[in-house]
């Protein structure tokens, strides 16, 4: 058994340059969305990075080296900016794989699609939190946006453009679930990115997740990997389960029972075959990806700031006073968040720790402790009866490399 054909792990060492880096560009937006982070609001906010201040982003990004970090232009609504083409161009013309994650709104056209392809991005990312206008367009507070962001998405496809799927996982859609598999099945997609909320912003007034329902959509996610490719964000734990899932299929085992899932599962499970997306048409499910807040991952706000996540509102320092490259690397956050050995709770004390550790995002907001267990995690630490199997596949998972 080799741990990679299971998990991912980064080419390059994560304490020398992250993966991704997110750009906030800006908290413009014209939608309501119920779980907004940003808290976007209509109007740009006059201290934001300028483009002279973003291209110095940029650049500082650049100076990662080679590979690239992967760039990701986000807001608000990236498309509020004018200076969004410029943007791109000069990315792609200092070496960085530029991607563009906007808002489903009327600024989404075919013609400026067209123009952000042709500016260079290679990647769109779009949002779909419902299988239907009722339930996308409520979530997100405007109508239209269901019909605007199904339209963008059919038109980036046929411009040859990356697309990835976000679905933010909250109690308006748990069993609407296979529907929107459905839909990505049916429109395409490069991936499918199945979002647990983060309480933060407008997310705080949202329902909870119960920790045995994300057990039971892990495992949904990871059966729908053979139908879509498949992810989750902010749900790292989700690597724990693919091991889990792995180990229990070689041994012949049921992975309902020894897992213990529960209805939601079943009634999803139910849902797929209805629909029929039980049938496998990949050969191997899309590994998931060993990225973590600040092992990784960066985001930089519209002001500069630089936090391990977007959902961390932590920052570490800003790009306007000191380089993106020194804050990843030696900053006491982004150092302190890579070392599993500092977190607390059940998190601290799993075989699991060193390829999941949680969301670091969602034990803050929480607790008000980034190194916090994670609180919608219910796998007690030593409990799964595969041990040995487990101890061969983490054996040698290497740190940073593929």
């Amino acid at each position: 058994m080799s741990a990679p054909r299971v998990l991912r792990h980064q080419r390059q060492d994560p304490s020398d340059r992250p993966f991704i880096v997110i750009w906030e560009t800006t908290r413009a937006c014209p939608l309501a969305c119920l779980h907004c982070r940003a808290e976007a609001v209509p109007n740009r906010d006059p201290l934001e990075l300028d483009t002279e201040a973003a291209q110095d982003l940029m650049r500082q990004v650049a100076a990662f080296g080679q590979p690239a970090p992967l760039f990701v232009i986000t807001g608000g609504d990236p498309f509020q900016r004018p200076d969004l083409l410029e943007l791109i161009r000069y990315g792609r013309q200092i070496g960085l794989p530029v991607a563009v994650s906007p808002s489903g709104t009327p600024t989404l056209t075919a013609d400026r699609l067209r123009a952000v392809h042709e500016a260079g991005a290679t990647g769109l990312s779009l949002s779909l939190d419902g299988s239907t206008a009722e339930l996308h367009d409520g979530f997100r507070g405007v109508d239209g946006v269901y019909g605007w962001t199904l339209s963008a998405w059919d038109t980036a496809r046929a411009l040859g453009m990356k697309v990835q799927i976000n679905t933010t996982v909250a109690r308006h859609n748990l069993h609407d679930l296979p529907d929107i598999v459905r839909l990505v099945h049916q429109h395409g997609a490069m991936l499918w990115s199945a979002f647990f909320l983060v309480p933060t912003g407008r997310g705080k007034t949202l329902g909870a997740l119960t920790a045995a329902e994300t057990e039971d959509i892990l495992n949904f996610v990871y059966d729908v990997g053979l139908t879509v490719p498949a992810k989750t964000t902010e749900a790292h734990h989700f690597r724990r389960v693919a091991l889990q899932r792995r180990i229990l299929e070689d041994a012949g085992d049921d992975h309902v029972a020894v897992l213990g899932l529960g209805d939601l599962y079943e009634q999803l499970r139910k849902r797929v075959a209805e629909l029929g997306l039980d049938a496998p048409e990949r050969r191997t499910r899309r590994p998931p990806l060993d990225v973590n807040a600040g092992r990784g991952f960066v985001f930089v706000s519209h002001h500069g700031t630089v936090h391990p996540s977007g959902f961390l509102p932590k920052s570490a320092g800003s790009v306007r006073e000191t380089p993106l490259t020194e804050i990843y690397r030696n900053s006491e956050l982004f150092t302190g968040l890579r070392d599993p050995d500092r977190l607390g709770g059940r998190c601290g004390s799993c075989e699991f720790r060193r390829v999941c550790g949680g969301s670091r995002s969602r034990a803050f907001a929480v607790t008000g402790d980034p190194y916090a267990e994670e609180p919608w995690c219910e796998y007690r630490p030593g409990s799964f009866p595969y041990q040995r199997e487990l101890a061969e596949l983490l054996r040698d998972t290497p740190d940073g490399t593929e």
